[in-house]
């Protein structure tokens, strides 16, 4: 599933080819009536979380959610596409550029007035790569007595409590900052709380390619010194870090997750037997 990172990147690589340009044909596969964008003039391309969002000046919105497939290309008028007609979802084409989404299995418009009473937005917690993030109401709402006996591997992926990231950056973030991705919420500490959330924070901007107060987000640190992931995706493979083979397991109520960490480095007892070595089939998916 396309994480915060890849939303904003995406974002910004639509945002120069369709803000202030007028829509000059719109269609959509399935309900949404994007006929209406006609004629518009599009305002804003935003991210919200995992969500994109595009404002047309004739105040509707257009949300799309990517889940675990979908992506949104853009090209020159003539140009041929990537991928089969058959897969996209919405087409936009504006003076000089289409943008097309492709395989989404969520596209909505609607009026942008109800984006505050919306049910897949209004919930969302802070966005961790908006420019004025609030940190102190993230850990806030981790800290919700509903998530007390959460384990933070779980939390973390709660978008109502922050939004943005996705499995591949839970896994890193836990594994960067040590900590038992099965431990409750309620023993996770302030000062722990507040490194996974920080680390988090830095690690999606640098990958989106953004910056904090002006400066230059560093990219170092978020992927081992080869530049490769840590834990991610690397189940039954040795740690980078220590050489403990990592494990891995899927976690979650709602939407089980392959969560791969290593026992050594993040405290997780060998005992409790938990996850699986090595299991190429899973080793992979999240």
């Amino acid at each position: 599933m396309p994480e915060g990172d890849t939303l904003a990147r995406t974002a910004d690589g639509l945002r120069p080819h369709l803000v202030g340009r007028r829509v000059l044909n719109a269609r959509a596969r399935g309900g949404a009536q994007v006929g209406r964008l006609v004629g518009s003039r599009v305002d804003e391309v935003e991210s919200a979380g995992k969500n994109l969002l595009m404002r047309f000046s004739n105040g509707l919105e257009l949300r799309t959610h990517m889940r675990m497939h979908g992506s949104w290309h853009r090209y020159r008028p003539g140009e041929r596409w990537r991928r089969p007609v058959a897969r996209a979802v919405v087409t936009l084409e504006v003076e000089g550029a289409v943008a097309v989404c492709f395989d989404a299995p969520v596209v909505e418009l609607f009026d942008a007035h109800a984006e505050a009473i919306h049910p897949a937005l209004a919930g969302l917690g802070p966005d961790l790569l908006a420019p004025a993030f609030d940190q102190d109401e993230a850990i806030r709402r981790l800290r919700d007595p509903a998530r007390a006996t959460t384990t933070i591997g779980e939390a973390l992926l709660d978008q109502r409590a922050l939004a943005g990231i996705g499995n591949v950056w839970r896994c890193e973030v836990l594994f960067l900052e040590r900590v038992d991705p099965f431990r409750p919420v309620r023993d996770v500490d302030d000062a722990t709380l507040g490194r996974l959330v920080s680390t988090a924070r830095r690690r999606l901007l640098a990958s989106a390619g953004r910056s904090v107060g002006g400066a230059p987000t560093p990219v170092g640190g978020a992927r081992s010194t080869t530049g490769r992931l840590w834990v991610y995706s690397r189940a039954g493979r040795p740690c980078r870090r220590c050489g403990t083979i990592l494990r891995s397991m899927r976690l979650g109520r709602e939407q089980p997750r392959l969560l791969t960490w290593c026992p050594a480095c993040q405290g997780v007892g060998t005992q409790e037997g938990r996850g699986t070595v090595g299991m190429a089939a899973g080793a992979g998916s999240g």
